[in-house]
């Protein structure tokens, strides 16, 4: 498991890989049970951690931290969310002691969005300046986990502006990073070798998505700037609402997708479940995890 092992952790040299489900809290006491119900399917599967996350503003700091303590009911261990924009040093220092309180020593520490219709960035306007703080409240407790975006933050002006908001957050001292997920293998190397050019040395996890939805996918990669191949994007499209084609289709492509980063090297893989079982079950099968 990663713990909190402080700078030491922070090298090239990878001697096991990590493998993480992502969830996000429920917004009702339904929702709530169903999660409990894929939380309980997935750690049967034993990934090195769960994370969960965290609503702008902190609008689900409560949700996000139920989630993390039924993710260590099941013996998992457990990285909540922490993000930034609209929040206060005062507020983030509670939830940092809130966190250590319960015991939690992994962090994904996140710039994040302003709630709705809020104009006030608070205290912090980027992830560097959260994971500074981090390290500043609570020293080396946390391992630190931060965002990287292999085909570009749809913020940023261009992939070295970017690389630049990226290693600053690396140098403010986080441990490790996950991506935006992608289905361009090619685009998560090439942002690994201008890291590495960079002095960059801390692990670099693809994040996964799985495809059980064309439409779904289509509004999540708009809004985050993560590009679907022409080839997927009109497979997919051909399908119409053939939900079972769309599934198995996703398989493959995602299967195939991890297979080959696996095999060329990559750190491990972050799975981003949307609170779904079946479709990350499968994926992990076929790899022989």
């Amino acid at each position: 498991m990663w713990r909190s092992p402080g700078r030491t952790s922070r090298s090239t040299t990878v001697t096991e890989r990590k493998f993480s489900f992502e969830f996000y809290p429920p917004k009702t006491p339904e929702g709530m049970a169903k999660l409990e119900g894929t939380v309980r399917q997935l750690a049967q599967l034993k990934p090195d951690f769960f994370s969960c996350t965290y609503g702008a503003g902190g609008s689900t700091r409560e949700g996000t931290l139920a989630a993390v303590l039924e993710f260590r009911a099941e013996g998992m261990e457990a990285a909540p969310h922490i993000s930034c924009m609209g929040g206060s040093m005062a507020s983030l220092g509670e939830v940092l002691a809130q966190y250590r309180a319960h015991g939690i020593r992994h962090l994904v520490a996140l710039r994040g969005d302003l709630p709705s219709g809020s104009y006030d960035t608070g205290d912090f306007r980027y992830a560097s300046e959260l994971v500074a703080f981090i390290r500043r409240e609570t020293g080396d407790w946390f391992h630190i986990d931060v965002a990287a975006y292999p085909e570009c933050h749809p913020q940023a002006r261009s992939l070295q502006e970017d690389l630049v908001a990226f290693k600053r957050k690396i140098d403010a001292g986080a441990d490790s990073a996950i991506t935006q997920y992608f289905f361009n293998p090619d685009a998560y190397w090439h942002f690994v070798d201008a890291s590495r050019a960079a002095g960059i040395e801390v692990p670099i996890v693809p994040g996964i998505m799985p495809i059980g939805s064309y439409t779904k996918l289509a509004r999540f990669s708009d809004a985050c700037g993560a590009d679907i191949p022409r080839w997927i994007r009109k497979k997919l499209e051909g399908y119409g609402d053939d939900t079972a084609s769309i599934r198995a289709f996703g398989l493959d492509v995602v299967t195939d997708l991890a297979d080959a980063l696996l095999a060329r090297g990559a750190p491990g893989l972050h799975f981003y479940t949307l609170n779904q079982a079946a479709l990350t079950t499968t994926i992990w099968q076929r790899l022989g995890i």
